[in-house]
Parts: structure tokens; sequence; C-alpha cells
């Protein structure tokens, strides 16, 4: 699995200073289709996409993304500029989460994500408030993950199909804004000496939670 080569989205131009990856130009009489990128097929294509989408215009991805997207959402609070974010947001890609959405500041980091944004959509709400209430009027359960007193295994909880999962800011954690207002709070199992693990790997270990039960049917 190639987990340093960055997507620049067209990439035209590839970093002389990355090792190649992907695909020369393509060989042949040229394929006919209005997803086909015209450039990708004749100078290749070392983007940091699985082969299904090898040689397609970046609209054509997004599209055939959007035709195949999960039920469940991804949240994250960003009162403190989180570095997590990018991560989180590369994750929801990997998963094919509906929307990525942003509680607090506007701006972050979007080095983690390998430029995986281009193909997610994000979502910005300035305040948990306002956040809270797109989720109640996209009928969808608010389910935290953090460690509470009043949390559940997430390991034994049985997610809804139509969720948005909520992580909170490196360190501090889920707001009490969030708590409230979630149908419930999630703890992970962990077994060494630590008492949390990082942001966007709890983010993984959710969504990967959610395609068992709602992909491979793997009931609790």
């Amino acid at each position: 699995m190639n987990t340093h080569q960055a997507d620049d989205g067209g990439t035209h131009h590839p970093d002389p200073q990355q090792p190649a990856v992907g695909v020369g130009p393509w060989p042949g009489a040229r394929p006919v289709g209005d997803h086909w990128d015209p450039e990708l097929l004749a100078e290749g294509d070392t983007r940091n996409v699985v082969d299904e989408y090898r040689y397609w215009n970046h609209e054509a991805i997004v599209a055939d993304l959007d035709a195949k997207r999960h039920n469940f959402h991804v949240a994250i609070e960003n009162w403190q500029h989180d570095l997590n974010i990018g991560s989180v947001v590369r994750c929801a890609n990997a998963f094919l989460a509906k929307e990525v959405h942003i509680i607090g500041r506007r701006r972050w980091n979007r080095r983690g994500a390998m430029v995986t944004d281009r193909y997610q959509h994000v979502r910005h709400h300035p305040s948990v408030e306002e956040f809270v209430q797109w989720a109640q009027a996209e009928g969808l359960a608010v389910i935290g993950i953090d460690n509470f007193p009043d949390s559940v295994p997430l390991e034994t909880y049985d997610l809804p199909r139509d969720c948005v999962l909520v992580f909170g800011q490196e360190g501090p954690g889920l707001t009490d804004e969030v708590h409230t207002a979630a149908q419930a709070t999630l703890s992970i199992a962990q077994f060494g000496s630590t008492r949390s693990i990082n942001a966007s790997a709890a983010a993984a270990i959710a969504m990967h939670a959610w395609i068992r039960r709602h992909v491979f049917g793997q009931h609790i």
C-alpha cells in the first residue's frame, strides 16, 4: 500500500523528489468516454488513486464516489486548530463517508489529508448548536466518541445506519455541548498504559466499526 505519495488532483506535474508511482501513458488506442482525462492518458497518471480510477478526470471520480457513499457522516471539533483533522478526512475518504463536518474554526491543516479532501465533501459549522440543528434536520443520530464516565463500549453498541460520528479536539476531547447533544457517547476499549488514543486513530476505528456493521452485516 502506498502511504507517502500525494495526489495533486490533476497530477500533470509529478514531484521530481518523489519516486514514480502509478502508470505511464495509455498504451494503444485511446479509450472513448467523458470520464477520461486526455492529459492523463497522454502523460500518465501518478495520482494516489485506486486502479479503478486511473486516467479518470477529477469530476468523474467524485461523481462516481457520490453514487456509492455510505450513510454515515464524520464530524470533528476544531477549536484549537487540530492537526488531526487532515488524517480524519483521509480516513473518511477511505471508508467513503457521506461528508466530513468541521465544527468551530473553518481553517484546518490539510497536509494530513494527502489531498483526499478533493474527493471528500467537507462542510463547516461555526458552532455546536448549528451543527446539532443540521444533524436533527437531516435525521441523523449524533454519536460522540470519547471516554466519559457514561460512555458505553463501541465494541458492543449497535451503531445506527444514519448517523454522524463526532470526535473531539486532541487533548480536551469532546465539548460538554456535544456530549449533551449526543444520542450516545462511545468509548474504545484499550488495554495498555495510556488513557487515550490519538483522535485520528479513534476516528478510523469508529468508522470501521460502522463498515463492519452496515457493509459486512456483522451484528453485535
